[in-house]
């Protein structure tokens, strides 16, 4: 969508058609779906039905639902369009000239749709984006009709994906004119519909409408539980509880405060490090993401590398947190849990490691220890993880004064941001994937969602104090104070270059939210040495990249000179996780090893066993 011109499939010629005449295959009776009319028109009375009074729960007004926001992202997404089109409606020849590319490229596909239903075998205009799912059927390159389609739809969307490109406007406009682009084009999709999906039409018409009142219901279900909202759901988080298949590795809560509960995790070694590991989850999300599984957990790894694991679970806040600002969180979890550690360990040094906002807030906490000489965290382990703002990918599109303003306003309300908005902030980044690939299976098929712990973990919100992420949206994502020195924290400006010690940044290199070029920046501001990696995938997926069933490879290269891209091209490649590069880095930073130490060790007493109480409460 950041290119300037039309993909290649639309800006070469059509190859001349290879003319061969496909046999003529008459339609057989029995491969039509027999149709039992009477069930099918009861199924059609029950979704009317039931689709009404879906509609009305919606409807019907509850002081207790979230607003949902989406007014503001209708007139926000108008206004951007119109500033587009504006452009190109300016001037009659730029309007011109488009409307001859989209009509070129129409007439195509017109002629090889008409050679396709003259019995010719002729190669589609658009083809198939390689790991499309959307249409990887069969049946949609068979039919002429459903091909025509799906071509149709995807020559549109990518003649006004160019449009936007070419608009000579303000970055911001265009970003938002992109973003909302792409939640249209995927609504839009034909995939989405019965009567243009060949599927669905087929399932449909075979199961004489039973998957629609399947479908309906599974609608009505989702509407209830998100209170009136709809909640799609995707994955059957039933066969996931916390503690036995999730969240498992073993260990105990062993303080408790407003904020979090601090876990120690017993070790499986009979050595440990001598120096202990405190991890700084996001408070945007459950902490679990990293022990979803004991096949999938870094936690684990962690442990069985003989590390001497302690974790920061967050509570998931409601009104009585409402003034919990940053400065709270960095005094009530890092400033306290280090304190604890040093009670339990006897230790005065530890390493600390910090993903995505956790790493945010850990830098900024060591940016602030650094002014008071606190040197008890020697060394900083960094995932995906923003200092410097100016590119903050996606996200950018939901981060002006106004937006930010009528959030601040309807967190004022309860004095807590709704999990529920933020989860759908998330989804919107990847629309195809996480909604509408669950709204065609969940209600127009009426099928059950697969369980899947990836995406139970993502369903799993959790809500933002006001205080909190009012101070994270102004400072950080609307005026980038932090890598500017301009951020304060007790009164006192706050700068990255006195970050001095040692630091592991990993970066993942499809990541939308926190993009490797984003994250390569901000560590150029450290003032010690940086080993900075490069993940394959994204934001989770980069990150959650075990060893025994690795998916992605990984990049290490240099000092952090030049560029983003410079640094990528000179970098050397690595098949396999990146977690046995970090477990190296890390164990060389302080070697040595003492006897294990069991949870709490002498000094206190364990609250309960992992993963705690915090971690299961619901948004």
């Amino acid at each position: 969508m950041n290119e300037a011109v039309l993909p290649p499939e639309l800006t070469k010629p059509v190859a001349a058609p290879d003319r061969t005449v496909l046999p003529q295959v008459e339609p057989s009776i029995a491969d039509a779906p027999k149709i039992d009319f009477a069930r099918l028109s009861k199924n059609l009375a029950t979704l009317i039905e039931q689709g009404g009074q879906a509609l009305s729960v919606m409807l019907r007004p509850q002081a207790d639902r979230s607003v949902s926001g989406f007014s503001e992202s209708v007139v926000d997404a108008v206004q951007a369009f119109g500033r587009i089109a504006e452009y190109w409606l300016s001037d009659i020849e730029r309007t011109n000239a488009a409307r001859a590319e989209l009509a070129e490229h129409f007439l195509s596909l017109w002629e090889q749709t008409f050679r396709r239903m003259s019995g010719e075998i002729v190669r589609p205009v658009v083809p198939v984006a390689p790991g499309d799912k959307r249409f990887a059927a069969p049946q949609w390159q068979e039919s002429p009709l459903f091909d025509f389609l799906r071509q149709a739809h995807a020559i549109a969307t990518q003649w006004v994906e160019d449009l936007v490109a070419r608009t000579e406007t303000d970055p911001m406009t265009k970003l938002k004119a992109q973003f909302y682009l792409r939640q249209l084009a995927s609504a839009l999709s034909p995939s989405n519909f019965v009567a243009t999906n060949p599927e669905l039409l087929h399932e449909t018409l075979a199961s004489s409408g039973d998957n629609l009142a399947r479908g309906i219901a599974n609608l009505a279900a989702d509407i209830k539980a998100g209170n009136g909202s709809l909640r799609i759901r995707q994955s059957d988080s039933s066969k996931f509880v916390l503690g036995v298949n999730m969240a498992a590795t073993p260990g105990k809560v062993i303080i408790r405060n407003d904020l979090m509960e601090l876990i120690q995790y017993t070790p499986t070694t009979e050595t440990v490090f001598k120096r202990p590991l405190l991890i700084v989850p996001p408070w945007i999300n459950k902490y679990y993401i990293l022990d979803l599984n004991p096949d999938k957990s870094f936690v684990r790894y962690a442990v069985e590398q003989g590390h001497t694991v302690f974790l920061i679970s967050w509570v998931n806040p409601d009104a009585r947190h409402r003034d919990k600002d940053f400065e709270a969180y960095i005094d009530e979890s890092i400033m306290t849990v280090l304190d604890v550690i040093a009670e339990v360990t006897g230790e005065s040094e530890v390493n600390a490691l910090g993903y995505c906002v956790g790493g945010t807030l850990l830098s900024i906490a060591l940016a602030y220890m650094a002014r008071k000489n606190d040197r008890r965290i020697a060394s900083a382990t960094f995932f995906t993880t923003q200092t410097d703002f100016a590119d903050a990918g996606d996200l950018r599109v939901f981060i002006d004064e106004a937006q930010i303003s009528a959030l601040e306003e309807s967190m004022a309300e309860k004095g807590y941001l709704d999990g529920a908005k933020m989860a759908n902030v998330f989804n919107m980044l990847r629309p195809n994937d996480l909604i509408w690939s669950f709204v065609v299976n969940n209600y127009i098929r009426g099928q059950s969602p697969m369980a899947f712990d990836l995406l139970t973990w993502n369903s799993d919100a959790t809500r933002m104090t006001a205080a909190c992420h009012s101070f994270y949206l102004r400072n950080c994502y609307l005026e980038n104070k932090l890598s500017r020195g301009r951020l304060n924290i007790r009164g006192e400006a706050v700068h990255l270059p006195d970050i001095k010690i040692p630091t592991y940044s990993l970066a993942t290199r499809e990541d939308h939210i926190a993009p490797a070029s984003s994250v390569f920046t901000g560590m150029r501001m450290f003032g010690g040495d940086v080993r900075f990696v490069v993940a394959g995938s994204g934001h989770i997926a980069g990150v959650i990249n075990p060893v025994t069933k690795p998916k992605y490879q990984y990049w290490t290269g240099g000092a952090l000179n030049g560029t983003y891209e410079d640094w990528l091209k000179a970098a050397k490649e690595h098949p396999g996780s990146w977690w046995p590069d970090w477990a190296e880095w890390i164990a060389a930073q302080a070697p040595k090893k003492v006897a294990a130490r069991e949870p709490g060790g002498d000094a206190l007493m364990p609250l309960c066993d992992a993963p705690g109480t915090y971690v299961r409460a619901k948004a």
